[in-house]
């Protein structure tokens, strides 16, 4: 006989929550490099990234905008285990900010796009319109916001892995369970 494996019986991150988490961290695994590497890539496909970047961060705004009226109407399970203030000061700051960060994101990437005269197509198909217009100056700054925000939430994930990975490996309790 197989052996297999059971999960622990914890109180987890309903649906809804789980699905919108990885669902992120899926586009977030695309936007990001998408967005790394557009100034190395040949002219003839440079607009296509752009566009999938674009498009994929636009997502990424709206699936975080629903994280956050999912999480505020359904508050986390409890923590199955005990942690020092100082840790879950540092856990809730990492998630706050991960929230910010990555509603800020786009939105700062979206203005960028329209202050350089680029208004966001939605994969190329769906025109979406632009608050700002054209403006050389203002995205700049933008640029460098997002661009900064970027390597901010790079990270944060760092940090927010390697907390899952200090909860399941060192402790050994049953946190990352919650989310899966």
């Amino acid at each position: 006989m197989g052996m297999r494996t059971v999960m622990p019986t914890i109180e987890r991150y309903g649906v809804a929550q789980r699905l919108l988490h990885w669902g992120v961290v899926l586009l977030v695994v695309v936007v990001f490099p998408l967005g790394a590497v557009i100034k190395f890539v040949k002219d003839d496909v440079k607009l296509s990234f752009y566009m999938l970047h674009e498009s994929f961060g636009f997502i990424v705004l709206w699936i975080m905008l629903a994280r956050l009226a999912v999480r505020l109407s359904n508050p986390p399970p409890p923590h199955p285990s005990t942690m020092s203030p100082f840790l879950e000061k540092v856990a809730g700051s990492v998630h706050v900010l991960l929230y910010v960060a990555l509603i800020a994101q786009p939105i700062l990437g979206f203005l960028m796009t329209n202050a350089y005269g680029f208004p966001l197509r939605l994969f190329d198909l769906v025109p979406i319109w632009s608050p700002i217009g054209k403006d050389e100056v203002l995205a700049g700054y933008l640029k460098l916001g997002h661009v900064a925000l970027g390597w901010a939430i790079l990270a944060l994930i760092a940090g927010h892995i390697g907390g899952a990975l200090y909860h399941h490996v060192i402790r050994r309790d049953e946190t990352l369970y919650r989310i899966i």
